[in-house]
């Protein structure tokens, strides 16, 4: 049986009479690519924003980090326990240069390697560029390299090829992919694009209205005929 990494309990989260996430589990294995889709509202970024310790509202749940409960502490002491953060949209400064920004999260995590996850996703020669100056696409690269700094067990990337062309969604898928096997970094990402999905990751976890409707492998989803009228059907058309 694979190790369990990360791991979730009755995850919930309530805006006044609206629950957004309700009573959901998900447990990942150590060195998986766990994909999180589902249709809009179905609480993929509000799964991702409990399990770090962001948002409002009134939350409930356990979450566990390589056996340790740290459902207790705030998002910065998360990320310092092991679980890095990627946002939908990038969290970047961007009157501070690549280098500054790396500098700033090397810093907060007390980590020393930003020279080479700089270079390991081609931004070393952007350092010190403005991050507001840089394309897009090497924003969203940053926005990657800053949740990767110290390389954290476990990384949490929310639609990292949101805004992408074809061909730089599947560079990033690519190199996400290599980065993961050979850092052992676990990844949990949710991510429009399913060509993205079905190509990286090891298995993929369905959301609709805030419940699980789906877990399994890329074929099993893909087949999966209540998740082809809940979500597959429109997100292909």
């Amino acid at each position: 049986m694979s190790e369990i990494i990360l791991s979730a309990r009755g995850m919930t989260r309530r805006y006044g009479g609206f629950t957004a996430v309700d009573d959901v589990s998900i447990d990942v294995a150590k060195g998986e690519i766990r994909g999180l889709i589902g249709p809009n509202g179905a609480g993929k970024s509000t799964l991702m924003d409990l399990i770090c310790g962001r948002g409002g509202g009134i939350s409930a749940g356990e979450v566990t980090l390589m056996d340790q409960r740290i459902d207790r502490l705030d998002a910065r002491h998360r990320r310092k326990a092991g679980l890095g953060r990627s946002f939908q949209k990038t969290n970047i400064f961007p009157d501070l240069t690549v280098e500054e920004q790396v500098q700033l999260t090397e810093r907060a995590t007390g980590a020393s390697d930003g020279r080479e996850v700089m270079s390991e996703l081609d931004l070393w020669a952007l350092r010190s560029r403005r991050a507001g100056d840089i394309s897009y696409g090497d924003q969203r690269r940053l926005d990657l390299a800053l949740a990767l700094i110290g390389r954290p067990p476990v990384v949490l990337l929310d639609e990292p090829a949101a805004g992408l062309s074809i061909k730089e969604s599947l560079v990033l898928s690519r190199l996400l992919k290599d980065l993961t096997k050979r850092w052992g970094v676990t990844v949990l990402i949710v991510e429009h694009d399913m060509e993205v999905i079905f190509s990286i990751c090891d298995r993929i976890t369905v959301l609709a209205l805030g419940k699980i409707l789906a877990d399994g492998n890329a074929q099993q989803i893909q087949g999966n005929e209540e998740v082809v009228r809940a979500y597959l059907g429109s997100a292909a058309g």
